[in-house]
Parts: structure tokens; sequence; C-alpha cells
């Protein structure tokens, strides 16, 4: 395993305009906290930390940090920030660890082979969740987990309790139920039945009738109701 080490100054400016001169310089601000220690706010070599993160442990590898005049500290990537446009690290915490003392880390998951539910059932593999989270000694890290998925059928998951791991030396945080990975069948639109779409529009093209005939009707009504009252007039006239 590379063994990686991280150059540190402490710093005692703070601001946004210093924070922008130690940008160009190269470094990055950061602080190294944790353990019994109190926080050290330093500038690191922004390579160097952008070396760790595309390591194959990325965030979860374990180096040193070696602070101008003092001892060398272990320590690991907590967080850290990048420009949304330039991708150029802006910021960088630290944290302290103990070799001797268990901590939770999220490890991610990938996996290789093809389903035999994709190959031969005509499903669609889905990947549900990338990473797990576990507890163990820092020198117990996992870099990874590879998974074969050649064996998935239809209906059938990877889980968290899947996972090749000694736990005697790691315990696992994240639910063991939990899926990780399964092969599913797409779910097709259900056609309307032609005799039910018929219907259907028989029953729209109905609509406008009814109405048209009921106005009509209505229509017919009011064009009746003269000749019916002219007529009664006519009868009175000749009663006189």
């Amino acid at each position: 395993m590379e063994v990686f080490v991280v150059e540190a100054t402490p710093r005692e400016e703070r601001g946004k305009g210093v924070a922008r001169r130690i940008r160009r310089t190269g470094l990055v601000p950061a602080v190294l906290y944790g353990g019994k220690n109190k926080p050290v706010p330093m500038t690191v070599n922004a390579r160097q930390v952008a070396r760790i993160l595309r390591s194959e442990t990325g965030h979860n590898t374990i180096f040193s940090v070696q602070v101008a005049g003092n001892k060398e500290e272990k320590a690991m990537v907590k967080d850290w920030q990048v420009d949304p446009v330039s991708g150029a690290l802006l910021h960088v915490d630290l944290l302290r660890i103990a070799m001797d003392v268990r901590m939770r880390v999220r490890v991610p998951v990938h996996v290789f082979g093809e389903p035999e539910g994709v190959k031969l059932q005509g499903g669609v593999f889905e990947m549900v969740t990338r990473e797990v989270e576990l507890e163990c000694l820092p020198g117990d890290i996992p870099e990874e987990f590879k998974v074969d998925v050649s064996g998935l059928t239809i209906g059938k998951q990877l889980r968290a309790a899947d996972l090749p791991f000694d736990p005697d030396k790691v315990k696992l945080v994240t639910d063991p139920q939990r899926v990780l990975a399964h092969v599913v069948i797409l779910k097709k639109e259900e056609e309307v039945a032609p005799a039910e779409a018929v219907a259907a529009t028989e029953a729209v093209a109905a609509e406008p009738e009814v109405i048209k005939k009921g106005k009509k009707e209505v229509e017919e009504g009011e064009e009746g109701a003269e000749p019916e009252k002219a007529e009664k007039t006519e009868k009175k006239g000749k009663e006189k």
C-alpha cells in the first residue's frame, strides 16, 4: 500500500482574502482536529491532498501529516470543499486517527459480471446503494468491496449482509438487509382493450347528442307556446 505524507504549516491569519492568497501559492486552508488535542488551523499542499483523494482508498486513506516544528500525526480527510467550476480544492478538514481506536467509515461497493437475470431473462440490473458504513480499527478499513453479481436472477437481491468481510474485525453498521443491487422487470403500460376503447369513444360522442336533443326539445316547446296563446285569444273573441 502506498504511503502518503501531507506537508502542513500552522496558520494564524483567517478570512476570505487570506484564503485566496494562500490558494494562489498552491496551498489550501485546512484544519486538523479530533482526539485529545485542540484543532489546529493550517495550510496543506493541495496537490498532495488531491492525490490522496484520487487514490484507491480515497477519503478513507490514512496518511501522515507533517506539521512544521511538530511530530507527525496520523489523519484522514474528513471533509473537503471544491470550486464548482474549476474543481480546485478550497478547504480541507483533517481528522486525527488513533490506530488503536475503532472508528466508523463508509466503504464503496463495486460490482462486476453480467447478471443471469439480464442475460437470460430480459431483466434490468439496478445498483441501489453504492457504499456501506462499517466500524473497525483504522488498520482494518477495506479499500472497497468487489462483488460478482453474475448469479443474480430476477427477484434476487444483493444485500449488505452478503458482502465479504471478517466479522471478527469489522462490524457492519448499515442494516444487513439493506438492498445494494437487484435485477427487476420493467413494467409495461397496460393497453386499453379494443372493446373498452370503442365503448369509451361512443360514450364521449353520445354526450353532446343528449345535450343537443334536450336543447332542441326546449326550443320546440317555446315555439309551440305562441300558437297555443293565439288560439285562446281567438276563442275569447268569438265568445264576445
